[in-house]
């Protein structure tokens, strides 16, 4: 304590010197901690949207996913309805549902374009996606009605002319190779902010899409868990229960997560990398002024007998005074950029793409700032004794 308190002492010697060393070391803390809480917020919400599209666990016929259909449904899945039903009662299980992908012609009569659709259980998958499918126009359609229902995405909308409560036709291809087509009201208009996407989504009741198949099959079941972290739990008890069905995680599925993980790693871990080597230059640099301020006061506590490693240790002890300092204003700073941000409602563009945007926010993680903090006071006494290191063991005459 008497050492640490003397540290103290010195590092207010030089008032200017030591405020812009404590500045320079906040400023990198605070860009490291929100670019990494963006980075997390990030991943979060890719993570959060990716599990809501396919489901926590998804299981299907054992060639769904590798293999090639010759006939739609050739892979599908049978017995769903049972299956379903049994993985209901599991615990952590949310919700089980059904989905049919199909593709075929859309048309209006006088013009026809392809399409991509599935077949979903209305009420139950809209709920579960939340916001991710958002409705520009009109509400989710319902199941079981006389003229089957449909939502149409919001390109597609425009190419086909078509708004809340027109009549198109779907033709498909069925399971026995033959066409077939039903006639359908548009019931809502909808956008999942991926134009490509929305130029060619059809989402239809299964019941229905599986009229038009002439099938019972399903191609996936979409298990949805109360908690995303219990993911791996589930997956390895199904795939133990079940070994002669395929089965894939989110993870597995959300390839433009895994690719926005890996890039945004490299940015930030980057980013990170300059700031700790911007703390060690200044603090190289604030520490070796001082040292080289105090040599004669270092020949003399040499002279009196102190010996290199309690000089070193002093020198030391500033610069954790001043990093510890630092990271500290520099987590104040960032807190109270994410606490701002969160009330500041800010938008980032559409990233390359998509077609909405996203909030800007930043995630706080105890994890993340003890990191960043423990890394911005490592350099920073690095920094110290590498600058006091040789200075210690100079011949005392000399100092």
């Amino acid at each position: 304590m008497k050492w640490l308190l003397f540290a103290f002492k010195n590092v207010l010697r030089n008032r200017r010197r030591s405020l812009m060393a404590l500045a320079i070391t906040a400023v990198g803390t605070a860009a490291a901690l929100v670019g990494g809480g963006f980075a997390q917020f990030t991943y979060d919400a890719l993570r959060e949207v990716s599990a809501r599209d396919t489901g926590h666990v998804v299981l299907a016929e054992r060639n769904f996913f590798d293999g090639d259909e010759d006939v739609p449904m050739q892979n599908g899945l049978g017995g769903a309805a049972a299956l379903a039903e049994q993985l209901r009662g599991l615990p952590g299980v949310r919700a089980v549902l059904p989905r049919v992908q199909f593709s075929g012609l859309i048309s209006n009569g006088d013009k026809s374009a392809v399409f991509i659709g599935s077949g979903v259980v209305p009420e139950a998958d809209f709920r579960v996606r939340g916001v991710q499918t958002g409705f520009v126009a009109g509400e989710p359609f319902a199941a079981g009605a006389p003229v089957p229902e449909i939502a149409l995405g919001k390109e597609l909308a425009k190419i086909m002319k078509a708004k809340v409560g027109s009549s198109l036709t779907l033709l498909a291809t069925t399971t026995e190779g033959s066409l077939n087509a039903v006639d359908v009201i548009v019931r809502g208009v909808i956008s999942v902010g991926v134009p490509d996407i929305d130029r060619r989504l059809v989402l239809a009741d299964v019941a229905a899409v599986q009229k038009l198949l002439l099938t019972d099959k399903v191609s996936t079941l979409a298990v949805y868990l109360k908690e995303t972290g219990d993911t791996e739990a589930v997956a390895a008890r199904l795939g133990a229960e079940h070994p002669q069905l395929a089965l894939r995680t989110w993870l597995d599925l959300a390839v433009f997560y895994r690719s926005v993980r890996a890039l945004y790693n490299r940015i930030f871990g980057m980013l990170g990398a300059i700031m700790l080597v911007i703390v060690l230059f200044a603090m190289s640099n604030t520490l070796s002024m001082t040292v080289a301020e105090r040599t004669r006061e270092i020949g003399t506590l040499r002279a009196i007998g102190t010996q290199p490693a309690e000089i070193v240790r002093n020198f030391v002890l500033e610069g954790l005074a001043i990093g510890g300092a630092g990271a500290l204003a520099g987590m104040a700073i960032a807190g109270a950029v994410t606490v701002g941000l969160i009330f500041a409602g800010i938008q980032m563009p559409a990233p390359p793409g998509r077609s909405t945007g996203y909030p800007l926010l930043i995630n706080f993680s105890a994890l993340l700032y003890a990191l960043t903090g423990f890394a911005v006071v490592a350099v920073s006494t690095l920094a110290a004794y590498l600058a006091s290191a040789k200075a210690a063991r100079k011949p005392i005459t000399e100092a």
